[in-house]
C-alpha cells in the first residue's frame, strides 16, 4: 500500500512537469530559472495557461506531500518548529535592505562583510540569516560567504535604490505593495505568534468574539480595535505601510474580476448597485465603465467618502457628475438605508468582523432587500483539508464550484493553500474574525434570511476568492 502510495505520487510529479514542459514549449514560452537573479510577473508568463498553472501547482502539492511521508516523523516536526526562523531572517534582511543591496552588487554577488557594511549590521550574524535563507531557496551562496539574489529573494525587491531608501526610510514601501505586504506580516505576526498561546488559553481573550478583545490586543497591550490602533500618531509609519500593502493587494487582482461575479446583463435597466463598505469605489469602477445603465452607490465611513470621491473626479468624473456614481455615508453595522437596490455589494468585508457583527451586517441588508434583490458577496472560502462527503456540496442550489486536488493529494493541495489559511489566521488573530468555509457561510447565511445560490472562481490566480450569490429566503 505504501509502495503504491509513492508511486501515485511520483507519477503526478513526473506527469505533470511533462505537460509543463509540452505546454511551454507549444507556446514558445520558457519556464523561470529559480536562480534567474530578478523576478517580475513576466516572468510567470507560463501561469497564464491554466492547465500550466494547475499542473504546476499539482507537481508541487505531490513534492510536499511526498516530503511528509518520506522524512521520519520527529525530523518533520522540528522542521516545522525550527521554521519560526525562517520569517525572523526574511525580516532581517527585508528591512535592511538586502535585496536591493544584492541587486546593485550585480550576479557577481557581494561578501556577507560587504552587504553587512552598507546596512550596519554585524556581518557573521547576518551572514548566518542569508545561509539560513539560501538553505530555503531564497537567496543563493555563490561561494563561501558571499551571496547573490535568486528570483524567490528578488519577491522583496521594493526597486528603489539603496540610496533613495537610506535617505527616505519612510517611504520605502510607497507603491512597493508585496514588500509592503511581507513588512507588515512580518512586524505584526511574529509579534502575536510569541503570544497566541497564551491568549488563545486565556478564558478572557480566547473566549472573546469582540474586536477589541482579540490576539491582536493582547500582544499590543492595547483596548483598541486593530484600525482605531493603527489611527494612533504613534503608528503613523504602521498606518502608511499598512495602506501601501493594501493598495498593493488591490492592485494585483484583476482588474476585470468584478465583472465575473455575477450575470450583470441580466439585471433591470438602472439598475442599482449598492457598494457596501466599498470604499473608494475602486471594485464598482469596472462596471460603471462597462455597464453605462447601472447605478453605483458606494457606502462608507465620512472620510473614505470624501477620498473616494476625489479618486472619482479624476479617474470618471463624467460618471460622477451624471450622477451614475453617488456617495452616501453610511455605517454597515447600522439598518440600511436603501430599500430599493437591485444589488447589494459585500466585497472583502465580512472577514474582517467576528460572526456576531456578520450577522449584524448581513441581517440589514436582508430587512432592506426586496423580494428580488441580489446580495454579492466576494470572500475567500476556506477549502477543508478532507474531501466534503458526497451530496454535502451538491445539494445545495446552484454551482459550488469547490474543486478538490486529485488523489491521494489532499483535497485543497496541502501546503500550497498556505495562503488562505494564513489569511484566516491573521483574522482571527486581529479581529475574532475568519475566512470562512462554504459550509460556515451558507449557515450564515441562511441564518440572516439569504440563500446561497451560486458559489463562483473569479480570480484564475488561486481556487479562492469566489463571488457568492444569495437572494432572499
Amino acid at each position: 500500500m505504501m509502495a503504491e502510495f509513492l508511486t501515485q505520487l511520483a507519477n503526478l510529479i513526473s506527469g505533470s512537469i511533462s505537460a509543463i514542459k509540452i505546454l511551454c514549449d507549444q507556446n514558445n514560452t520558457p519556464f523561470p530559472e529559480l536562480d534567474a537573479p530578478s523576478f517580475s510577473p513576466n516572468s510567470e508568463a507560463f501561469r497564464s495557461y491554466p492547465e500550466a498553472a494547475e499542473a504546476a501547482k499539482v507537481a508541487a502539492a505531490a513534492c510536499l506531500q511526498l516530503a511528509a511521508a518520506l522524512v521520519p516523523p520527529t525530523d518533520f516536526v522540528n522542521h516545522e518548529l525550527i521554521g519560526v526562523y525562517k520569517p525572523v531572517a526574511l525580516r532581517v534582511c527585508l528591512e535592511a535592505n538586502v535585496t536591493e543591496i544584492l541587486r546593485e552588487a550585480g550576479p557577481e554577488g557581494l561578501h556577507a562583510n560587504d552587504i553587512a557594511g552598507k546596512c550596519s549590521l554585524e556581518p557573521l550574524k547576518l551572514g548566518r540569516n542569508l545561509r539560513y535563507l539560501a538553505a530555503h531557496h531564497c537567496y543563493r551562496e555563490i561561494s563561501p560567504n558571499v551571496f547573490t539574489n535568486n528570483r524567490i529573494s528578488s519577491a522583496m525587491d521594493t526597486g528603489k535604490s539603496v540610496k533613495d531608501l537610506k535617505a527616505n526610510p519612510d517611504s520605502k514601501y510607497e507603491n512597493c505593495g508585496f514588500a509592503a505586504v511581507c513588512s507588515h506580516r512580518l512586524d505584526f505576526e511574529l509579534k502575536l505568534g510569541a503570544v497566541a498561546w497564551e491568549a488563545l488559553n486565556d478564558a478572557e481573550y480566547g473566549f472573546s468574539n469582540e474586536p477589541d478583545k482579540t490576539i491582536f490586543s493582547k500582544g499590543f497591550q492595547t483596548d483598541l480595535p486593530f484600525y482605531q490602533f493603527l489611527e494612533q500618531p504613534s503608528q503613523r509609519y504602521r498606518r502608511h505601510r499598512f495602506g501601501y500593502a493594501m493598495q498593493g493587494a488591490a492592485a494585483l487582482e484583476p482588474s476585470e474580476m468584478i465583472l465575473k461575479a455575477l450575470d450583470w446583463n441580466s439585471l433591470p435597466d438602472s439598475a442599482e448597485v449598492v457598494d457596501v463598505g466599498g470604499g473608494l469605489g475602486t471594485a464598482t469602477m469596472p462596471l460603471v465603465q462597462k455597464y453605462p445603465n447601472l447605478t453605483a452607490i458606494i457606502q462608507d465611513l465620512p472620510n473614505v467618502i470624501e477620498e473616494g470621491k476625489k479618486l472619482w473626479i479624476t479617474k470618471m468624473p463624467a460618471a460622477l457628475a451624471a450622477g451614475r456614481v453617488r456617495f452616501e455615508v453610511h455605517d454597515f453595522l447600522s439598518p440600511q438605508p436603501i430599500k430599493d437596490a437591485n444589488v447589494f455589494l459585500v466585497k472583502q468585508i465580512l472577514h474582517n468582523w467576528p460572526v456576531g457583527y456578520t450577522t449584524r451586517i448581513l441581517r440589514h441588508l436582508r430587512e432592506a432587500a426586496q423580494p428580488n434583490t441580489l446580495l454579492v458577496v466576494i470572500e475567500n472560502i476556506t477549502p477543508y483539508a478532507c474531501r466534503i462527503p458526497s451530496g454535502t456540496v451538491d445539494n445545495m442550489t446552484g454551482a459550488v464550484d469547490v474543486k478538490p486536488a486529485p488523489e491521494p493529494l489532499l483535497s485543497n493541495y496541502g501546503g500550497l493553500s498556505g495562503t488562505v489559511y494564513g489569511m484566516d489566521m491573521t483574522m482571527m488573530w486581529c479581529f475574532n474574525a475568519q475566512e470562512f468555509t462554504i459550509l460556515q457561510l451558507k449557515e450564515i447565511l441562511e441564518n440572516t434570511g439569504w440563500q446561497l445560490t451560486r458559489c463562483t472562481l473569479i480570480d484564475a490566480r488561486d481556487n479562492f476568492l469566489r463571488s457568492i450569490v444569495a437572494v432572499p429566503i
